[in-house]
């Protein structure tokens, strides 16, 4: 049984405790969180230990990122690393409920909540996200430290640039590439290919352009 510290004293964080504890495997021993508000109290019956910066005191604890931003996963992984955190450092949480076929790779970090499924030849790159019920079917390519929220399905041979956002019960057409930094809103259907960093919403799913038409 390993000791392991979820970072990030969120409603994630919350969830991947109960997914934790169900299996039974590792136990959680406290959060950590950069809001010296919170250092000291309890979330969940566990502590809240100090900030991202305390991880050096609790050397042998594997650690997980539960903030619901890839980018902000990413940020505090840079930090880690430069206390010496590497790959093998975290811990990768998949509910029960959960298979992953032989076909399909699982990297260090990620997170896969209740009902997501894997068909084959599936890769999930190094913390990612994946809400309850995502269903990634044949050849989909996560990349790192994305975020795939409650309901999202993605067609086969799908790939998804690191950091991107695909909001609650959106879909992905077959073959569509989403490039990095990019956020797919809630519901939306994407039937082409996204550019990086922009934010594409509705049915079929369009470019945000609102803020270019905001009066100045």
């Amino acid at each position: 049984m390993a000791d392991v510290i979820l970072v990030a004293a969120s409603g994630l964080a919350r969830e991947v405790l109960a997914v934790i504890r169900s299996v039974g495997h590792d136990r959680v021993i406290g959060f950590l969180d950069d809001d010296e508000s919170k250092w000291g109290k309890m979330l969940s019956d566990l502590p809240i230990l100090g900030g991202i910066g305390a991880a050096e005191g609790f050397s042998g604890a594997q650690l997980l990122l539960c903030t619901g931003k890839g980018a902000h996963r990413e940020s505090i992984a840079r930090r880690l690393g430069a206390l010496g955190y590497r790959d093998d450092d975290y811990a990768t949480v998949v509910h029960e409920s959960v298979e992953v076929p032989p076909t399909c790779s699982v990297g260090r970090g990620s997170i896969l909540l209740a009902g997501v499924v894997l068909t084959t030849e599936v890769t999930v790159a190094r913390h990612v996200v994946a809400m309850p019920h995502v269903t990634l079917t044949h050849d989909n390519v996560i990349g790192s430290f994305v975020t795939l929220c409650a309901g999202t399905t993605l067609g086969g041979g799908v790939t998804v640039g690191e950091r991107a956002y695909l909001g609650m019960s959106s879909s992905v057409r077959e073959g569509v590439h989403i490039g990095a930094d990019a956020m797919l809103g809630m519901g939306a259907v994407l039937t082409r290919d996204m550019p990086s960093a922009e934010t594409w919403y509705g049915v079929p799913a369009r470019p945000d352009f609102a803020t270019s038409e905001i009066p100045r």
